[in-house]
């Protein structure tokens, strides 16, 4: 458990997570909806709300047409318009498979920054269903269930960020989701011994990780040269609303009472490894992770990242979540403008120490899936079906939000991290 992260990028570590990790395979249950389902999801209520979860959020994690592995700073930064990739066989494949225009995944309706709304939330129910995204009806179907033996029902909230795949925007997101949790914590009257739970799918699980750094009670510095950073930059292109929200968190910030005394306990989905975690800000942490297998040396947490044989495995899924496995440091969308390219660069230094094209391959060949912080479930999601349509899959990062997966993920959920009592 990190204490006094201070922002730092977590390590690719491949030690064996010894008992961090555990193994599950995906058994569906009863159809979503059904009234075995309902009994069965409302059985998990009792354990959730014993333990004073008093909210639940749904926050959805990127969708097509956001540069879902960040290939434009590749590019920028060399890839195969340097020839970075000559020599190394099946490089190119990977690459192609992973850039917008040729990765096989539709075109999105929507571009970042993606506003928190009903239209936007409807756009993505129509676009995407419960491929890599909560749906209202998912949730609404959750928190009937959930709630119907319960005296005091847990509140269910589904919650959109910027999806701007880079520092800045991560670091503009967390903010607003901090926000917006203080707001929860406020209107609910929460205090000690109540808790939240956001479960955060895909590159929302970094915005979960600025926000334990931001938390935790320590005094890091980095809390005030981001919030430094993003106010320049708030102030730079006029966004007064930016202003007025920082203005408003940071000294709750400083004062460790952003949610007035209320646990914050996060669940991440196919979350890449790239910010650490300082769990001094937080409750409990989980992290569970589409993964199959096939390794030939005993080493079951890692992922495969064997070339050329990855670029025959990643259309089918074969390996699990391939976004989880190869969206790590180095890669980024590019933000738009000249403002935002130099506040996301000076963040950038302060949070991630790896840059340049080789860099982000060194990373991605480490196979990690488990972060060094928190519990790690890796599930088998039999998602692999040996379809080559990527939008069955979305290469195994869409698995964690289907309909079907809802009870299945809510039932590990609990028995890790409420089946017993806890501090």
């Amino acid at each position: 458990m990190s204490a006094d992260n201070n922002f730092q990028h977590a390590p690719y570590s491949r030690a064996d997570p010894g008992d961090r990790v555990a193994y599950r395979e995906f058994v569906a249950g009863a159809p979503a909806g059904s009234a075995a389902w309902t009994d069965a999801m409302s059985a998990l209520g009792a354990p959730l709300s014993g333990a004073g979860v008093r909210a639940v959020i749904f926050l959805h994690g990127s969708l097509p047409g956001t540069d879902l592995f960040g290939m434009q700073r590749l590019d920028e930064v060399g890839g195969l318009k340097r020839g970075y990739s000559r020599g190394i066989s099946g490089l190119d494949a990977l690459l192609a498979a992973m850039r917008e225009d040729t990765n096989g995944l539709s075109v999105a309706q929507l571009a970042p920054p993606i506003k928190d709304d009903a239209p936007s939330k409807t756009c993505l129910d129509d676009q995407l269903g419960d491929a890599g995204n909560f749906t209202n009806t998912a949730v609404a179907q959750f928190q009937q269930a959930i709630n119907q033996n319960l005296s005091h029902p847990i509140a269910c909230r589904r919650t959109l960020w910027s999806c701007e795949h880079h520092h800045l925007g991560r670091a503009i997101a967390t903010l607003v989701l901090l926000d917006q949790l203080r707001t929860l914590c406020a209107n609910m009257k929460m205090a000690a011994g109540d808790r939240l739970l956001i479960l955060a799918h895909g590159h929302a699980g970094q915005l979960l990780a600025l926000a334990s750094n931001f938390l935790t009670p320590s005094g890091n510095s980095g809390k005030k040269k981001i919030l430094d950073l993003v106010t320049a930059y708030a102030q730079q292109t006029s966004q007064d609303a930016l202003l007025r929200l920082i203005r408003q968190i940071e000294p709750l910030l400083e004062a460790g009472t952003m949610l007035n005394g209320a646990s914050l306990d996060v669940v991440t989905f196919g979350t890449p490894v790239r910010y650490g975690w300082d769990q001094t800000g937080l409750g409990r942490l989980l992290h569970i992770i589409n993964h199959r297998a096939l390794r030939a040396d005993g080493k079951r947490w890692l992922a495969k990242m064997d070339l050329p044989q990855i670029t025959v495995e990643m259309p089918v899924a074969w390996g699990g979540d391939y976004v989880q496995q190869l969206a790590v440091a180095g890669c980024d969308a590019l933000p738009l403008t000249p403002e935002a390219k130099a506040a996301n660069k000076a963040i950038w230094e302060l949070v991630e120490p790896w840059d340049g094209f080789e860099r982000w391959l060194e990373c991605a060949r480490k196979s990690v899936r488990c972060p060094v912080d928190g519990v790690c479930l890796l599930v088998d999601y039999k998602d692999c079906n040996g379809s080559a349509a990527v939008r069955d899959h979305y290469y195994g990062h869409a698995a964690y939000t289907r309909s079907q997966a809802m009870l299945f993920n809510m039932t590990e959920i609990v028995n890790v991290l409420y089946a017993s009592p806890r501090a």
